[in-house]
């Protein structure tokens, strides 16, 4: 801007001011970029962010800014920062928010508002954003009072780590005359702007030794982990080789236990599930993807219940004892209240479930008759995931994205660090997520698959990985549908198929009119190669012609149907006979 005489002017030039301190208080905090779409109610925090010399990752819609926060916060152990103006700056984040919130992940959201007198007024973009994010996140504020902003922040930094209950999202937003007020540096506490310490809460003694008493003396003992569990590696693994109990992840808590740890049972996880007599689960709500618990899904199960957050031990089931605990500490507080006891684990029940599961691997992993097309003649999905493994990096970083493509991925994609949809089901996370991985860790491969309506989502996040040398390789599984949804249109409505097709779109002529690299795939010959020039020119885009003749397990199992009682079908029908007797 410049005055009447063309003098440029700096309206932002008070080091002092309320957004100057925002600034400094996240560059305290460790902050080392951010992710956001400008607008005017946010320049003047912009501004000052960049002159700290923390990045700012500008993204081409708000929802993938906080789509790559979390992401980053995921994968970093901190905590993730989106920037967003008011109005539908704000607005546009609400589904990855809510993806946020499911997931625990700390995401400080920092929103636009308008100035205080201007408020109530009709201003330009202004709507309760705080109405709005209320109910999604751990606390949404406005911040009016400048000496006292800082203060707030370090307030909701603790909301979001978890100090006051479950972790997750929060947002704050600052009127844009208070970003410009001056706060005297005495009256800015120190203590605000320090980064504080992770706090361990150790596990109550007697509800130790009632835990020990109960699964040392199970005879089917099952461990069953979530994000919650993140962080407890070491411990778990201890306690499942002190036992011998059986062990299934979810898919938030892939790679805590190694694939190949003799108690994972991934590939019977019905069976172990079923039979199971004591159930610990660690860090995990009791939702639709284990059945809620329900006595339909573990007809002989007790629970035990570990967490560090209330509401992963008092949802649909309750524990017999529950442990409000830091998992680590109280897993290694259990092994060793335990000492030399023998476990009473069935060894016979356990050896025959650990022998089905290698005999399934095996079987999954031959290629020999496995067929690499479908019906018509287009590309397996599953052709993709074989074509990866013998491609990538044995510590690549696998990223999900899709609804009918989830269930090849799950098995498919055998990498060191997965993430996918997650619990809320959040399509279009796929290139965010991959972008922020990249950018986070870039000495690792990172491979995002994508089923093709999930892609077209975030679609043009590729001209941001592109603009910030995020060296992704993204895959497209295009089957010219949503085909979950088509297959069970076609299957249960009578063959009405109605606003589930897409088109073999060339999504590699679009990557490459974004500036990226770009192939497509008709052959299944073809794919290797493919990936491997991706692989070396990234960021980079893989379009594969693929079958939609194809049924995956999750449409056979009836995911996509939404049964009355359950998420799957075969759980749901446990169900209504469990209801009639």
């Amino acid at each position: 801007m410049t005055d009447a005489v063309g003098n440029r002017q700096d309206l932002n030039a008070d080091e002092n001011s309320c957004a100057a301190w925002i600034a400094r208080f996240l560059k305290a905090r460790g902050i080392d970029r951010i992710f956001g779409l400008q607008g005017g109610h946010i320049q003047p925090i912009w501004d000052h962010v960049a002159r700290q010399g923390i990045r700012i990752v500008d993204v081409r819609d708000e929802g993938a800014a906080v789509h790559m926060a979390h992401a980053h916060a995921e994968l970093t152990g901190g905590f993730g920062v989106a920037m967003v103006t008011a109005g539908p700056g704000v607005t546009n984040t609400v589904t990855a928010m809510c993806n946020a919130s499911l997931a625990r992940i700390p995401v400080l959201l920092i929103g636009g508002c308008t100035s205080r007198p201007q408020a109530n007024m009709g201003p330009l973009q202004d709507i309760p954003h705080v109405d709005i994010m209320g109910p999604i996140t751990r606390t949404a504020r406005t911040l009016r009072v400048p000496e006292q902003v800082v203060r707030e922040f370090d307030e909701a930094v603790a909301r979001a780590t978890g100090d006051s209950g479950e972790p997750g999202p929060v947002y704050l937003e600052i009127p844009t005359d208070v970003l410009r007020t001056h706060v005297p540096s005495q009256l800015v506490l120190r203590e605000w702007m320090e980064a504080k310490p992770a706090r361990a809460l150790p596990p109550d003694p007697a509800a130790v030794v009632k835990a020990v008493e109960v699964f040392w003396s199970a005879k089917r003992p099952l461990v069953m982990t979530g994000r919650g569990a993140r962080g407890a590696n070491a411990a778990l693994v201890r306690l499942l080789d002190a036992t011998g109990a059986l062990y299934l992840d979810t898919q938030e808590s892939r790679g805590l236990v190694p694939a190949d740890h003799p108690s994972t049972v991934a590939a019977v996880r019905a069976a172990a599930m079923a039979e199971a007599d004591v159930v610990l689960l660690i860090g995990r709500k009791l939702d639709y993807q284990v059945g809620y618990g329900s006595p339909a899904v573990f007809p002989s199960a007790r629970f035990i219940r570990l967490s560090d957050a209330p509401g992963e031990l008092i949802d649909n089931r309750r524990g017999q004892p529950e442990l409000l605990a830091s998992p680590a500490l109280a897993l290694e507080t259990m092994v060793a209240a335990a000492g030399n006891r023998e476990s009473s684990i069935d060894k016979a029940w356990a050896d025959g479930l650990r022998r089905r599961h290698r005999e399934r691997i095996a079987a999954a992993a031959s290629t020999k008759h496995r067929p690499t097309t479908g019906a018509d003649g287009k590309i397996h999905p599953r052709a993709i995931f074989d074509a990866i493994a013998g491609v990538a990096d044995a510590d690549y970083i696998g990223i999900a994205d899709g609804g009918d493509l989830l269930s090849f991925a799950r098995t498919g994609l055998q990498a060191s660090t997965y993430m996918d949809a997650g619990a809320f089901g959040c399509l279009g996370v796929g290139v965010p997520f991959a972008i922020a991985a990249a950018l986070a860790l870039p000495g690792r491969q990172v491979i995002s698959v994508n089923g093709d309506g999930a892609f077209g989502i975030n679609a043009m996040e590729i001209d941001t990985a592109v603009r910030h040398g995020a060296k992704v390789v993204f895959v497209v599984s295009n089957n010219a549908a949503w085909n979950i949804e088509r297959l069970d249109q076609e299957m249960n409505y009578g063959g009405r198929v109605v606003g589930t097709a897409l088109r073999h779109s060339d999504y590699a002529a679009m990557a490459r009119a974004l500036g990226a690299h770009g192939e497509r795939v008709e052959k299944p010959a073809d794919l290797p190669g493919a990936l491997g020039r991706a692989l070396n020119n990234a960021p980079a885009l893989v379009d594969v012609v693929t079958s939609q003749t194809v049924i995956s397990s999750d449409a056979q199992k009836g995911l996509g149907f939404v049964p009355d009682f359950q998420a799957l079908t075969v759980w749901d029908e446990a169900e209504r006979k469990r209801r009639q007797t």
